[in-house]
């Protein structure tokens, strides 16, 4: 399959209000994806991940090593069974997390935080450009194994690529109405780190159309090269 051809069904795992998946849902619709979106923290998915040529995790306030959370299960299970299916999954910062536990990496809480918009480096800027790219986490991890680490801060990894899959630490999703109600929504946790709300609106606005294009360069390079691409790449090989 060409990645001009690739038609996605997608399946948008969203784990509050707060956390909708913005500029993917763009992007999606210009691939002309089919897109159910399920809210995982209120109810246990009746879906066959196997029926599905894509899954996005989003980001979420809690830990994606807490098992006292009832989604975080349901969502181990889910990305399992996607796993073993070779359904390509792309994680957003918890959702990046959570594809490195359930690969056999360590997800733990970070001794710094990140919030802001910052640079990474990358080892591949062709797949992951330097940003800036907007952050929002408290937890890191570690790559798992035989993962390709592609980008990362003095705090942490933030992307890898395994197989057919993406896992990201940053929120590439973001968009100004996005960025208002998280600071609506979690103003603690920017006072307990001393960030300005204010100053985060206002960067997030000035920079909401170079975002797109990253994000937009991001996401079509994820889909030629990593989703389709390892597919692709495969079948050649035989």
């Amino acid at each position: 399959m060409s990645p001009a051809a690739w038609k996605p069904r997608s399946l948008i795992l969203q784990h509050e209000a707060a956390t909708p998946p913005g500029l993917v849902t763009g992007w999606l619709a210009e691939q002309s994806a089919q897109v159910d979106t399920v809210r995982i923290d209120e109810v246990e998915p009746e879906v066959e991940p196997r029926d599905y040529d894509l899954i996005v995790s989003l980001g979420s306030e809690f830990a994606a090593f807490d098992d006292s959370i009832p989604f975080v299960q349901r969502e181990v299970r889910l990305f399992r069974e996607a796993l073993d299916g070779d359904v390509p999954i792309l994680g957003l910062c918890f959702g990046g997390q959570l594809l490195a536990r359930v690969l056999g990496g360590r997800v733990f809480r970070s001794r710094q935080s990140e919030i802001g918009w910052l640079p990474v480096r990358t080892r591949d800027p062709e797949l992951v450009s330097a940003g800036p790219w907007f952050q929002w986490h408290f937890d890191t991890f570690t790559p798992p194994p035989g993962a390709t680490l592609v980008a990362e801060t003095d705090v942490g990894p933030q992307a890898f690529v395994t197989g057919r899959s993406l896992g990201l630490q940053f929120h590439p999703e973001v968009t100004p109405e996005i960025m208002a109600q998280w600071v609506g929504v979690y103003p603690h946790e920017l006072a307990a780190e001393g960030v300005d709300p204010q100053g985060l609106l206002e960067e997030t606005r000035r920079r909401a159309a170079e975002s797109r294009r990253t994000t937009w360069g991001l996401l079509d390079r994820f889909r030629d090269r990593i989703a389709v691409g390892q597919r692709r790449d495969r079948e050649r090989a035989g």
